[in-house]
C-alpha cells in the first residue's frame, strides 16, 4: 500500500525559505514517479516538481529542488526566495510515470500542508 506523509509548511515572510518533507516506503520511490503540485484557493492545481523512479528530477520553478534523502524514503521539495504568489496548499503525490515536472498516472495524493509567504 502506498502511503504519503507530508510535512514542513508554515508561514514565511517573502524571500524565505522552506523545506517540505514527503515520507513513503522504498517500493514507492523505487516503483514510482513522485512530485509535487500545489494549488490555491480559485486557481487550478499545478505542478510544481517531480523524481521519477530512475532518479531524474525537474522543476518547473527555478527557485524550487526536488531531492530525496540520500539515507531515507522522504522526498524534500526545497524553496527558495519564497514570494507572495508562491502561497497555496502542497501536496505530494506518486504516480506511473515522470513527464517533466509532473508525474503521469497518478496513484495518491498526501493530505497537503499549507505553505503561506507574507509580503
Amino acid at each position: 500500500q502506498v502511503q504519503l506523509v507530508e510535512s514542513g509548511g508554515g508561514s514565511v515572510q517573502a524571500g524565505g525559505s522552506l523545506r517540505l518533507s514527503c515520507a513513503s516506503s522504498a517500493y514507492t520511490f523505487t516503483n514510482y514517479c513522485m512530485g509535487w503540485v500545489r494549488q490555491s484557493p480559485g486557481k487550478e492545481r499545478e505542478g510544481v516538481a517531480a523524481r521519477g523512479s530512475d532518479g531524474a528530477t525537474d522543476s518547473a520553478k527555478g527557485r524550487f529542488t526536488i531531492s530525496k534523502d540520500n539515507a531515507d524514503y522522504i522526498l524534500y521539495l526545497e524553496m527558495n526566495n519564497l514570494r507572495p504568489e508562491d502561497t497555496a496548499m502542497y501536496y505530494c503525490y506518486a504516480g506511473r510515470q515522470r513527464v517533466g515536472s509532473g508525474c503521469f498516472g497518478k496513484i495518491i495524493t498526501g493530505q497537503g500542508t499549507q505553505v503561506t509567504v507574507s509580503s
